[in-house]
């Protein structure tokens, strides 16, 4: 009783199909309509229930099938209205069955193909057995254009849901983009403000037993920094936050100050596209924390300017922690760099010239 329950509580057609399938199932009334007239005999019901037993499989299975296997289906649909021509004139419904059940085959010419080996059984079925026109005329007329029909419908199911699978592919691609600009703006913002905090933390460790109010002080501005930092967190998660490269220079003085690094300044006044301005002021705020964390420098210097229509931004230091350029570690805060200037068209360029140098350039309409 349970196997028979489950049996009948399968899904018989796919979900996308809806109720159509079954509704079609009532087209059976014109193969059973003579029996409503003269009952059938002994043979005819025990031909009956057979027909039934193969006929059931066959469609509702037609359904789940694609491909060749679909020409199995299609053909032991046929081979019933075959069985049946010389008892019965209303199984030409089975080759309406069978020119829709075409529709399973996934390339058109070869559905279409098939379709026309159906049409042409129906004929050679009618002239071998010498079946009258309303036979075969019933099944062509119908057939024809459900199979048609059929067919294109299912070529346009699957262009459909090919694109759904695009569209799918294509948010869960955006979704990675955003979390790995998150990751790496995280890194950034995360990277400079805690390695600011840190030697903040220090300094005032150091004075608290001199310079109990400079000491005061260093712990503020760590509360600010902890606070400002949170904000921009929040902001970068909910990807609005565009950083000011002028407020970025007034950051990153604070924080090589505090580490006891001197900078100059050399910023060109000019319009910056906001695109190219986030990427700098980023850039500024990895290249500085790389300063504070491995450089061993005393000087910064930090320079934006329009060479040969270009916009140029170049950060040196006199630290004496790298002697080549191969010595570089190619870091996460270097490689989001790296992606986020290649995604403006843009060159990130090492060089070691006492200290380090990093220079970076973009076309004057980057970002724009």
């Amino acid at each position: 009783m349970q196997e028979l329950k489950r049996i009948f509580s399968w899904p018989w057609v796919p979900a996308y199909q809806g109720k159509g399938p079954y509704v079609w199932l009532l087209m059976l009334y014109f193969f059973v309509r003579q029996y409503f007239q003269a009952a059938p005999g002994g043979i005819e019901i025990l031909m009956l229930v057979l027909t039934a037993l193969v006929f059931f499989p066959l469609y509702f299975g037609a359904y789940w099938v694609s491909g060749l296997r679909t020409v199995l289906f299609v053909l032991g649909t046929c081979m019933l209205g075959l069985l049946w021509a010389p008892y019965n004139y209303g199984c030409s419904i089975f080759f309406v069955y069978a020119g829709a059940q075409c529709a399973g085959i996934q390339r058109a010419p070869y559905a279409y193909a098939m379709l026309a080996l159906v049409l042409a059984i129906v004929g050679l079925d009618s002239v071998l057995n010498h079946l009258p026109e309303a036979f075969w005329m019933s099944a062509v007329i119908v057939a024809t254009p459900v199979g048609l029909a059929s067919i294109m419908y299912s070529g346009i199911a699957r262009t459909r849901n090919a694109l759904l699978r695009k569209q799918e592919e294509v948010q869960h691609m955006a979704t990675i983009a955003e979390r790995e600009r998150i990751s790496r703006d995280l890194h950034d913002l995360l990277g400079h403000t805690l390695s600011l905090i840190a030697i903040k933390a220090e300094l005032a460790g150091k004075l608290i037993g001199r310079d109990l109010e400079a000491s005061k002080n260093e712990i503020k501005d760590i509360e600010n920094a902890a606070r400002h930092a949170l904000s921009e967190v929040r902001a970068a998660v909910t990807g609005y936050r565009q950083v000011g490269f002028a407020s970025e220079i007034i950051s990153a003085r604070a924080c090589l100050a505090a580490a006891q690094v001197e900078l100059v300044a050399d910023v060109q006044e000019m319009k910056l596209p906001p695109a190219v301005e986030n990427v700098l002021s980023l850039a500024l705020r990895e290249a500085v924390t790389n300063v504070v964390r491995h450089a061993c420098a005393t000087r910064c210097k930090v320079a934006l300017s329009v060479e040969s229509g270009l916009i140029v931004f170049r950060l040196h230091d006199n630290g004496t922690a790298v002697r080549k350029v191969e010595d570089i570690r190619q870091g996460n805060g270097l490689t989001g760099m790296r992606e986020r200037v290649d995604a403006l068209g843009g060159v990130l360029a090492l060089k070691v010239e006492r200290g380090l140098m990093l220079e970076l350039s973009f076309p004057m309409g980057a970002g724009a």
